[in-house]
């Protein structure tokens, strides 16, 4: 059994905002433990189910969170009913400005929500790189595509993706996401995958009944989940 399974309760439209992020971390977390007495940063926690993950599951001395979407005070609160609120510390901040000094994380993780903000060329290098000290690493794990299909899409993910706010731009397969997070003599990739929880993880969010939930279900009938994938990257910075 997975140790998301403990976290089942919590498998709801209250707290899941997509494929369920704590299987996602879970399985990260198994491909690259990471050793206890870290500060660690949980780049866009959405409403912190991923935060409370590695509270209860890693020895982490102090887990600071950052979400643009989800307020600081919000999960604060939650935190405290979690009983957790001692070593997670939530902040509200956009990924382009993190209020965090140089070489101040021996681990960043962000789960399902780097592709909105990273997919640019030197981002990484820029933003998210220099708050990691030296030997530290970064786990990041994202909805993607099996493969490009950028200029010649099927109609069905276009469809599904626009909506009403299009994210297709957001999407993309791994092998683009590696020439995006190209290796300099700073870093290194040490694993990246397709993740196995791929079906398990969009399974929750279906069964949580979210709105969007019930859209996304529907696509997935019509055939789009042959499209996509769950991305994850591990990133070491260099001593």
């Amino acid at each position: 059994m997975s140790k998301a399974d403990k976290y089942k309760e919590y498998f709801t439209d209250k707290f899941l905002m997509g494929p369920n992020s704590v299987r996602v971390l879970a399985e990260m977390l198994e491909k690259s433990p990471v050793d206890e007495s870290l500060r660690i940063l949980d780049l866009g926690c959405g409403k912190g189910l991923t935060s409370l993950f590695l509270a209860r599951e890693t020895k982490a001395n102090q887990i600071f969170t950052a979400d643009l979407w989800i307020g600081a005070t919000e999960n604060y609160e939650q935190f405290k009913k979690w009983d957790v609120d001692n070593i997670v510390i939530p902040i509200h901040s956009d990924a382009n400005d993190l209020p965090f000094a140089n070489e101040f994380f021996d681990v960043v993780v962000s789960i399902d929500s780097f592709h909105y903000f990273a997919n640019q060329n030197g981002f990484f290098e820029e933003k998210i790189l220099p708050l990691v000290k030296k030997g530290g690493k970064v786990i990041i794990a994202m909805p993607g595509l099996k493969k490009e299909i950028h200029g010649c899409e099927p109609e069905l993910i276009l469809e599904w993706l626009n909506g009403e706010e299009s994210e297709y731009e957001f999407y993309h397969s791994r092998e683009w996401w590696h020439s995006v997070l190209r290796e300099n003599k700073e870093y290194k990739i040490v694993e990246e995958s397709d993740l196995d929880c791929f079906d398990i993880a969009w399974q929750d969010w279906f069964d949580s009944n979210h709105p969007y939930a019930v859209r996304d279900a529907e696509y997935f009938q019509k055939g789009v989940n042959k499209y996509l994938s769950l991305i994850g990257f591990v990133i070491e910075k260099s001593l």
